[in-house]
């Protein structure tokens, strides 16, 4: 998570907000995972989508991207949000979006993915984790 914080802080260096236009004053925000749709297993070769929920508390947090970081067999996920900052902002109640990525299977093992749900009460982060078994051939 040291990571995901760092990128955090490094795209804040990086906002210009210069204008007095308030339409163009924004930063970076990483939203808890609420929900992750991903298989049981995966065959080596092939390629799955893997949905990630997350809730936008207002109508100005727009989806950039998501964090992906790679660490052996183990992937650190989590979205990334524009939030712009003006007076037009509307509160979103249990307002859901998706964001799905796809992931090619690359070796053998398992995968083990962490898709970050925030921080506990002393400030470590928690993950929904999967493990997730590459297998020679789909079992249906």
């Amino acid at each position: 998570m040291k990571k995901l914080l760092l990128l955090s802080l490094s795209l804040l260096l990086f906002i210009s907000c210069d204008t007095d236009n308030d339409e163009y004053n924004y930063y970076f925000e990483i939203l808890p995972v609420e929900s992750v749709d991903i298989p049981e297993e995966f065959v080596l070769g092939e390629t799955y989508p893997i949905t990630v929920s997350y809730n936008k508390p207002t109508s100005c947090y727009v989806f950039r991207n998501l964090y992906y970081a790679k660490d052996n067999n183990e992937r650190t996920v989590a979205p990334i949000m524009t939030v712009y900052e003006n007076n037009n902002c509307e509160t979103l109640e249990d307002f859901t979006e998706d964001a799905t990525f796809n992931f090619i299977v690359t070796s053998n093992g398992s995968y083990i993915f962490k898709f970050w749900q925030g921080e506990d009460e002393n400030g470590d982060d928690i993950y929904l984790t999967y493990e997730v078994p590459v297998v020679e051939e789909a079992t249906n």
